[in-house]
């Protein structure tokens, strides 16, 4: 099992041959099978003698991918779509190949380096100060969860006579931002949003001053703001809500999982003015940076707060304290994967201003489908697109005319879209992160509506 012989051999070229015909042809889109549907076709897999690689193999190939959906396909616009490079994929092989480890210095040095390239790119075209740094994640959630857990970290050294501790979030704040106050049992405060969705600083400096006046052992240790809601794709007031954060001396977090890709692109960067003033930001480059699943930046203004708040402690883990940096240390992990060298290596490959062609190319796409869903006679533009979410209703259905469009649409292999909803109205939208999605694809897909 350990050996590399003659069957091993035989698997690999087989496994790289699949991996590679994967890669140039056009993704397959796919769907869910019932659990009794797989069962039927594969039964047991888990046996006590094996299946034997190319057993293994030709289940993978022939039953199970084809019950996946593919992210990267053109017409997958539900969600958040993923359109991970070639080069990224590629390497992505590399990495699971060469057993690295990157939870420390010590053990993954050359990997860790190259991991803080990319997130310095990141860094640097946020404004922030060459002392920051940060981590690769799992994803947002993880991302936000952790920031949030440095923030409490610092405002317990500051104010420690506090009872209870909030976080400062808008109503169209990401799901995550509740699921973190829920491990953490701290308590939300919601600052209502203005005509647009956007979180406002006036609004946002009253509700926190109110809550203040009203619960004086009580204290607001984190506003939460949002560049590129996964909904709509709206950028909140970044730079309004972190002034009256830093005057207040909160600390500011932007979830920029899905947006802050556009901080990539000239063209789209001075959309995000103000993110400068966060303490800490997330990006997804497993979203709308063309890098495989699954990888979250996680950056920090300061990161010795992250570390004083997530550097665990043991006697083993002792040697690992000679003053390197630790990507365990700034993130709720200990083990992990180097999740962000694809991404490493798909922009050392193509080079920055690829990145923000590709950028340019899928919002220029986002404005010309609102076109098209204005020009349709069925169809109505819930706004116009600041990122590349295209939001729309159709005239006379209700939620259930949707999910079955939805459901046939799949079934019958055209696309992927879900319905979501909006102030508790059904709607459709289009997340168009990969480049590969055409104006055509846009229109065969409105052709059935």
């Amino acid at each position: 099992m350990h050996e590399f012989d003659e069957e091993i051999d035989s698997l690999a070229a087989k496994i790289l041959e699949y991996s590679l015909i994967r890669l140039k042809k056009d993704p397959p889109l796919d769907g869910p099978w019932s659990y009794e549907e797989l069962y039927s076709e594969v039964g047991e897999t888990i046996t006590a003698k094996g299946l034997g690689g190319d057993k293994a193999l030709d289940i993978f190939k022939h039953v199970l991918a084809q019950a996946c959906i593919s992210t990267d396909h053109p017409r997958y616009l539900a969600f958040i779509p993923s359109a991970p490079t070639e080069s990224a994929t590629l390497f992505d092989l590399v990495v699971g190949a060469s057993a690295l480890y990157g939870g420390s210095w010590l053990e993954g040095a050359g990997a860790v380096f190259a991991e803080n390239q990319a997130l310095r790119w990141l860094s640097d075209l946020a404004d922030f100060p060459s002392s920051s740094g940060g981590v690769f994640v799992q994803g947002g959630t993880i991302g936000n969860l952790s920031a949030l857990v440095a923030a409490r970290h610092g405002a317990r050294a500051k104010y420690p006579g506090v009872k209870r501790w909030v976080i400062a979030a808008s109503s169209q704040a990401h799901s995550s931002i509740k699921s973190a106050a829920d491990v953490m049992d701290v308590e939300v405060l919601i600052i209502p949003t203005d005509k647009n969705e956007k979180m406002q600083a006036s609004t946002t400096a009253f509700e926190i001053d109110k809550y203040h006046q009203a619960n004086p052992d009580h204290r607001v240790f984190a506003v939460v703001a949002t560049a590129g809601s996964t909904n709509l794709g709206i950028i909140d007031d970044l730079k309004g809500v972190g002034q009256i954060a830093n005057e207040r001396g909160i600390w500011y977090h932007i979830d920029g999982a899905y947006g802050l890709a556009a901080l990539a692109s000239p063209r789209s960067k001075a959309l995000f003015s103000g993110i400068e003033l966060a303490d800490s930001f997330i990006v997804d480059p497993h979203k709308w940076l063309f890098a495989p699943f699954d990888a979250c930046a996680l950056i920090y203004k300061d990161p010795e707060i992250a570390r004083g708040a997530h550097t665990q402690h043991a006697g083993y883990l002792e040697t690992l304290d000679s003053g390197q940096w630790n990507p365990s240390d700034y993130a709720i992990h200990l083990t992990r994967r180097v999740r962000g060298l694809p991404f490493w290596f798909s922009l050392a490959t193509h080079g920055t201003n690829k990145y923000a062609e590709s950028m340019d190319k899928t919002m220029d796409l986002a404005r010309a489908s609102a076109e098209l869903i204005k020009e349709h006679p069925n169809l109505e533009l819930l706004m116009e697109p600041e990122l590349s979410i295209v939001a729309f209703r159709r005239k006379g259905w209700q939620a259930s005319d949707y999910q079955r469009w939805s459901d046939k649409l799949l079934l019958d292999q055209i696309g992927f879209v879900t319905p979501s909803s909006h102030q508790g109205e059904p709607i459709l939208r289009f997340a168009i992160v990969n480049p590969w999605t055409s104006i055509t694809d846009i229109k065969v897909i409105l052709a059935t509506l």
